[in-house]
């Protein structure tokens, strides 16, 4: 297939930070690329070909971009499906595949696939409603504590709440979800694959996962993961058998709890470029971005292994500021050695909203960390 200075045009469906980073590769390889996004002053609009504004869960919206490029793939998961699997009939390029992604975008069909697929995963149950659940709760159905997912919509920590008592239910949108077993993990672990459609795999090293405690994102990704080899091939082995039970094409980023007992289970997957993955830009001989891109045009992958170590620290607005964003004391961080911040052009900040982030690398994982600290609490994203 001819893609390089070619007519051949890669979509996008999504504009925000991670389309921008995919956009790297695009620009790199001279590789046309057609972007779809609500917001018309998305990130990536300053770095693609064309640019399109539109919903992306209205089916016509998607259907007539999607039939204006050859190859289509997302930087977020909520999509129209409908769309997709009718421009896979067109004969669009469609990765990750339209059937895959239905099961993805809901909590509750994921859940069932990994039961259904013989795949590690905590305990759980799905209610139609709030409603339902608290039914549950009252007739001794379900036992407290657990984890409240909504089923759909959930990111970046939204949608997730830990329940204890009934009265904490109240506060819950009355939608689909699931109750999910309370995991007391060691650590919580994350390995991305990447699949192409002639079978070609993958595997990043095991990244180990930090999250804020309140906003229920990831603050820290460390990479390699400070775990024994055993634990390391064992996650490997999970994130290799769930991408294959997917079938999945492209990236497919896998979520893992290290149980108290070593054991590993699959707490949730993105089937796309991910947070866990931002390290790789200066950290690996590939970045997630790039092996993306390489993998759903059916090119050679490329090498996943680390460089040097890594540690990625995600920038997000301060508590207590809405308005035109301020990066402090970002010159401050820019002369550290090792560290190279991105910024993902977004130009209002608010409370935990991601904005950016910083890569640490260093030949030392434990020096990395400390320095990833010296950045956390350098560097503030405010307002004027």
């Amino acid at each position: 297939m001819h893609l390089f200075s070619s007519q051949h045009k890669v979509g996008i469906l999504g504009g925000g930070q991670l389309g921008k980073m995919l956009l790297y590769t695009t620009r790199k390889f001279d590789i046309q690329t057609y972007v779809l996004d609500s917001n018309p002053e998305a990130p990536s609009k300053i770095a693609c070909d064309a640019f399109f504004v539109g919903d992306l869960m209205d089916y016509e919206t998607v259907f007539e971009f999607g039939k204006k490029v050859d190859t289509l793939t997302i930087e977020i998961e909520n999509v129209n499906v409908s769309a997709l699997r009718a421009l896979e009939h067109e004969g669009v390029n469609v990765y990750p595949a339209a059937d895959t992604l239905a099961i993805i975008q809901n909590k509750a069909k994921q859940k069932l696939f990994y039961s259904e697929h013989g795949l590690p995963t905590a305990s759980f149950k799905r209610y139609t409603n709030s409603e339902e659940l608290t039914s549950a709760i009252e007739n001794e159905a379900q036992t407290l504590p657990f984890v409240w997912k909504s089923a759909q919509f959930g990111y970046d920590g939204k949608g997730v709440k830990v329940i204890r008592t009934l009265s904490d239910i109240k506060a819950l949108p009355n939608v689909e979800c699931i109750a999910e077993d309370l995991v007391p993990f060691k650590k919580e672990l994350a390995v991305t694959v990447a699949r192409s459609p002639q079978g070609e795999i993958r595997t990043y090293p095991v990244v180990e996962m930090e999250f804020h405690p309140e906003a229920n994102q990831v603050e820290y990704v460390l990479c390699p993961a400070r775990i024994s080899n055993a634990i390391e091939k064992k996650a490997e082995r999970v994130a290799l058998n769930t991408a294959a039970a997917f079938k999945h094409v492209g990236l497919l980023a896998v979520e893992l709890f290290l149980t108290q007992d070593d054991n590993i289970l699959i707490n949730e997957v993105a089937p796309r470029p991910h947070n866990s993955g931002h390290q790789t830009i200066e950290a690996s001989y590939t970045s997630q971005f790039e092996q993306h891109i390489r993998a759903v045009l059916n090119l050679p992958l490329g090498e996943t292994r680390n460089k040097v170590s890594g540690v990625m620290v995600n920038l997000v607005g301060a508590e207590g500021y809405n308005g035109a964003v301020v990066y402090q004391n970002i010159e401050k961080i820019l002369e550290l050695e090792g560290v190279t911040p991105h910024i993902y052009g977004k130009k209002e900040t608010r409370p935990f909203r991601k904005m950016g982030h910083v890569t640490i690398v260093h030949s030392e994982i434990d020096k990395a960390r400390e320095i990833a600290q010296q950045v956390k609490e350098t560097i503030k994203v405010i307002s004027k």
